[in-house]
């Protein structure tokens, strides 16, 4: 399986950017897909998931600010960020995973999102 992830760059303050993912190779219908972040420094953290069945999680910091949504037919998940924070600044990576298989677990490449103040 093989992700890939775009739509980062620099926004002010207060600002919108849409992240993508695309899943493609030997995908299962089941896995969940998430957005996780790394900012320089930190361990990596999850931003937010979706089940195939669309059920969300999202981290305490999103605040309603984010929004993830998945396409299950297409294989891909993206993230809906506004009100963007310089700390929200980090490299954000895509991941798909099924939960009791742990050899079923991808990651994209990341993108970098860069809010400035």
């Amino acid at each position: 399986v093989q992700l890939q992830a775009f739509g980062g760059g620099l926004v002010q303050a207060g600002g919108y950017l849409r992240l993508f993912c695309a899943a493609s190779g030997s995908v299962v219908s089941n896995a969940v897909m998430g957005w996780y972040r790394q900012a320089p420094g930190k361990q990596r953290e999850l931003v937010a998931s979706v089940t195939s069945g669309g059920t969300e999680n999202y981290a305490d910091f999103v605040q309603d600010r984010f929004t993830i949504s998945r396409h299950n037919l297409k294989n891909t998940v993206d993230l809906q960020m506004t009100s963007l924070k310089p700390e929200d600044t980090a490299v954000y990576f895509c991941r798909s995973w099924v939960r009791g298989r742990p050899y079923y677990n991808y990651w994209g490449q990341g993108t970098l999102v860069t809010v400035s103040s």
